[in-house]
């Protein structure tokens, strides 16, 4: 395992936690709480980031195995995200943490496995702009817009 594997993996693990324990706590009423931006509840918003974004793990297995990417737009794969969002708008906290916990863990184990190579390697896809290697597909999917959901949701909430 490479230290930058081990960083990221800790990295996801801990955001996992994270959203875990944020998620437990919510109230039927903070659940269905309206996040703004997303114009999805509290509570769908959690299930798709476990079912969505820690869900990348796919993703990155491509640009490690060298597979070409699906050629999305940023556009699409938001349309692509709301349209999954609503088809769950009943999910349950329930359901959520378990996406949360299954895919969490499971993304944790496989990047903790990758080398550094593999952590380099490019894909490309015009929603990143060209090319974006595994770890950075990692760092913006992870620490960047599941940390903006995140932050939405809390605002929603009100904590």
């Amino acid at each position: 395992m490479s230290q930058k594997a081990k960083d990221l993996s800790k990295g996801i693990e801990a955001f996992r936690d994270e959203l875990i324990a944020y998620v437990e706590t919510l109230s039927e009423k903070e659940w269905n709480a309206m996040c703004d931006w997303e114009e999805w509840t509290a509570g769908v918003t959690a299930r798709h980031l476990g079912a969505g974004h820690f869900g990348i793990g796919g993703m990155v297995t491509m640009i490690v195995e060298g597979k070409e990417l699906p050629q999305l737009t940023m556009d699409q794969l938001n349309a692509s995200s709301d349209k999954d969002s609503r088809e769950h708008a009943e999910c349950t906290k329930a359901e959520a943490l378990d996406h949360l916990r299954k895919n969490g863990t499971e993304l944790a184990a496989y990047v903790a496995a990758l080398s550094d190579e593999e952590l380099d390697r490019k894909g490309s896809m015009p929603a990143f702009n060209g090319e974006v290697t595994a770890s950075q597909l990692l760092e913006y999917v992870i620490f960047q817009s599941a940390r903006e959901h995140f932050d939405h949701m809390k605002t929603a909430v009100g904590r």
